[in-house]
């Protein structure tokens, strides 16, 4: 995108709090309270008690049955600061590996649209796959440990979004969507992009996208799949 900067947004553990989300589907299908399970500390949930078939055997049903990507919480601050940074001139480029379960694509993308319209996240491009670098951007914000050496690998510039996973990889880390505006920002001024700033007294820009649900203009700020 010639003269304007992308920023590639993962969404689970980034825009969505997928561990709290997959915590409540796998505490209903054992039986067991949630708290039970405790905190997520590895990429793989192995402190779950779950082996590699068995975190896909639950995370299909979390996905088709539990509806997870539809009802997941959104993380605080990130449809405001999304919004933000859009009207500061950035193209938002949200990447997501969601379509690893075979049989269920269009569940997965119907409630992932479904859930952006509803917590009123803004962006240009909706990529949905797994190799992170295929997909070009100025930088990335992403959780995934793996992810993020992959990107690294490359060059790309990658804000760490923190998580209890990912601790021990150095660089640029947000421990809030405050942080990860911050970051942007700073990258924006150091590459000599202008930075576009909000007027006060505008419509609060995470309510834009509902205001324009049903309307046959449709959203300002969304684009097609990739």
């Amino acid at each position: 995108m010639s003269g304007q900067f992308v920023l590639g947004v993962d969404l689970d553990g980034v825009c969505g709090d997928h561990t709290a989300a997959f915590r409540e589907v796998v505490a209903s299908e054992r039986s067991i309270a949630p708290e039970q399970l405790g905190e997520q500390t590895t990429w793989t949930y192995r402190e779950w008690g779950m082996d590699d078939d068995e975190f896909l055997r639950l995370h299909r049903r979390a996905v088709l049955e539990h509806r997870m990507f539809r009802t997941m919480p959104v993380m605080d601050g990130a449809a405001q600061a999304l919004w933000r940074l859009s009207d500061a001139g950035v193209w938002i480029r949200l990447i997501t590996h969601r379509l690893y379960a075979s049989w269920g694509h269009a569940i997965a993308v119907g409630d992932t649209v479904a859930w952006l319209d509803e917590n009123g996240i803004p962006y240009r491009d909706l990529c949905f796959l797994g190799q992170k670098p295929q997909v070009e951007a100025d930088a990335y914000v992403d959780d995934a440990p793996h992810n993020i050496l992959e990107l690294r690998a490359t060059g790309a510039t990658v804000i760490v979004f923190d998580q209890p996973y990912n601790r021990e990889l150095p660089g640029l880390r947000a421990r809030s969507w405050a942080d990860v505006e911050g970051h942007v920002v700073s990258l924006l001024m150091q590459r000599g992009f202008p930075v576009q700033q909000q007027l006060d007294g505008m419509e609060p820009p995470e309510d834009r996208i509902r205001g324009h649900l049903g309307s046959s203009d449709g959203p300002p700020s969304h684009g097609g799949l990739v």
